[in-house]
């Protein structure tokens, strides 16, 4: 893992700044746009790791499932103190840590390596399963997935499985952009619900709402909060 100064906590306002610093991933643009609100607000508010708690047991894990174009993740990451802003300019060079796609051993706070799509939910669901192993039922599991990952086999069998099982340690946070191949009857919220998760739908872009959808009470059973933004263009 990278070790660098990390650098103060920045403002919201940073993350144009932060973001900007790093280029040749531009195609990928719209999909790190999409996710900056929800990360911000679950770094600032949310979750419970803090750049010296980031190997605690006790610690909140965040998974990026939706692991393309993590320019935002990275700027989120850095305004928050997991290393400095001066690794942002090198993202995807050779040399670099910061990687097209986020490595977990090289990118402090990264918890697993992500980019190829239909990952993260399952290894959420699997990650809250070994917590309850270590009898560890405080520190919750954060996922971030776009709504075209739930095209994914692997996504619709970890979410027909963790709503029954009552994983209330789980957390899902959907980014809507309308990229989805396939249309499912009633959207994406009512699959959740059928498979007995508790769920919001919130603008992705304001920052009370989904606060108030990331901290709302849902006992015995998992959280999801369909978060929507812009349609991809």
């Amino acid at each position: 893992m990278t070790n660098t100064t990390a650098a103060p906590k920045r403002d919201y306002r940073d993350m144009n700044r932060l973001m900007s610093l790093m280029t040749g991933d531009e195609k990928h643009g719209p999909a790190a746009t999409s996710t900056l609100d929800a990360l911000w607000v679950l770094y600032d508010r949310v979750l419970r790791v803090t750049p010296g708690t980031v190997d605690a047991p006790g610690r909140d894990r965040f998974l990026l499932s939706k692991g393309h174009g993590p320019m935002a993740y990275y700027a989120v990451l850095a305004a928050h103190g997991f290393f400095g802003e001066e690794l942002l300019p090198g993202f995807g060079a050779y040399d670099s840590p910061l990687g097209h796609h986020p490595d977990r051993t090289l990118v402090p706070g990264v918890e697993i390596g992500s980019g190829s799509l239909g990952h993260g939910l399952p290894l959420a669901v699997g990650s809250v399963l070994g917590l309850r192993a270590q009898g560890l039922t405080d520190p919750r599991v954060w996922v971030l997935i776009g709504d075209a990952e739930l095209d994914e086999g692997s996504n619709h069998e970890a979410l027909a499985y963790a709503g029954p099982a009552g994983l209330e340690q789980l957390h899902t946070v959907v980014i809507d952009n309308a990229s989805a191949s396939y249309a499912r009857h009633g959207g994406i919220a009512a699959r959740f619900e059928a498979a007995g998760w508790s769920v919001g739908t919130v603008d992705g872009r304001d920052h009370e709402a989904l606060y108030a959808a990331f901290t709302a009470p849902h006992p015995g059973r998992p959280r999801a909060v369909v978060a929507r933004v812009d349609p991809k263009e």
